[in-house]
């Protein structure tokens, strides 16, 4: 019976693989043809770049002038050369399918955008939040502060205090002398 340490580093890293965690299947999937993957974040990105360009006057002028030029193309141009007849069915068609594909594309850059808000928001409300403790503890530290500042006696205070104990001592010390 082989031991442990005699086993290939294939053989250790499957038993390894197996034994390591029980909760979690194992997946056996075989390919034979490697699935094409993508970056979900740098489609997003590209969605949001196309999105960004077809909100601007300069697709509009874009736009316009191409489709002016097919218009003019094919009602001035000499019939041999011309691809698409008055009722411009091919311009529909190529009009169609820009806006099939620009409707889906505006629609993930707004989500990646609302996405994007959502934690704006989260993180503005957390500040908030501890805007708010803030300013709370410091009114209770000015109210602390003020009440504080109640109990101290003044330098008016005082001496009002002191003239008073004078002129009762004066008070004090005549009656003394009288009698």
């Amino acid at each position: 019976m082989p031991r442990d340490d005699r086993r290939s580093s294939d053989e250790r890293r499957l038993f390894r693989g197996t034994t390591t965690r029980l909760d979690i299947p194992r997946d056996w999937r075989r390919t034979f043809v490697p699935r094409p993957t993508y970056d979900a974040d740098a489609f997003g990105r590209l969605s949001e770049r196309i999105a960004r360009f077809l909100g601007t006057g300069q697709f509009l002028v874009y736009m316009t002038a191409t489709i002016l030029f097919w218009v003019g193309w094919n009602i001035f141009a000499p019939e041999s050369v011309r691809f698409d007849q008055y009722p411009f069915i091919f311009l529909t068609l190529a009009l169609s399918l820009q806006a099939s594909y620009a409707a889906p594309l505006i629609l993930l850059a707004q989500n990646r955008q609302e996405a994007r808000d959502r934690v704006q928001y989260e993180r503005d409300r957390g500040v908030d939040a501890r805007t708010r403790a803030d300013m709370e503890f410091l009114a209770r530290e000015m109210a602390s502060l003020r009440m504080a500042v109640g109990e101290v006696a003044t330098r008016d205070f005082l001496r009002s205090e002191l003239r008073s104990l004078l002129a009762d001592l004066d008070l004090n010390s005549r009656e003394d002398d009288r009698v």
